[in-house]
């Protein structure tokens, strides 16, 4: 799995044109899926929900996501994936055939859900128009 996190004032997806779904304050999760990441969802999901990237009053990174009651957005996005090394055509071959993606996808909110927190998704496969304020700037790559 490849993930890029963004630390979000708010945050949307629209699909055809219509809002599918929102967020306040929280975090962006850009994810793109490997085959071999399904015994893994549970950690990552943890790993995110409990890194320390909000700021306490001292403006030092000290609060997760569940310290602040963020929210999470969740955009399938398998172009992470993008092999550039050779010509001038992305190759896409890590990311998992979408078949095998989706549920994993699927289970990878399911673990998300569990901490509680509004959890949004973008639509799998869509095309998608992502909307985001980024809050500080933020972003940090996990692979």
């Amino acid at each position: 799995m490849k993930l890029v996190i963004q630390r979000v004032k708010k945050a949307s997806v629209k699909v055809n044109g219509k809002i599918v779904s929102q967020i306040g304050p929280g975090l962006v999760l850009l994810v793109a899926v490997e085959d071999r990441d399904r015994d893994r969802l549970g950690e990552i999901a943890e790993k995110i929900l409990k890194m320390r990237i909000f700021e306490n009053n001292e403006k030092k990174f000290d609060k997760s996501i569940l310290d602040i009651n963020g929210e999470i957005l969740v955009v399938p996005q398998f172009t992470l994936f993008a092999d550039c090394s050779k010509g001038n055509r992305p190759y896409f071959g890590q990311a998992a055939k979408p078949e095998i993606a989706k549920p994993i996808f699927e289970k990878f909110l399911e673990e998300l859900k569990k901490s509680g927190l509004k959890v949004e998704s973008g639509i799998f496969r869509a095309k998608m128009e992502v909307k985001l304020i980024n809050d500080g700037p933020v972003t940090i790559v996990l692979s």
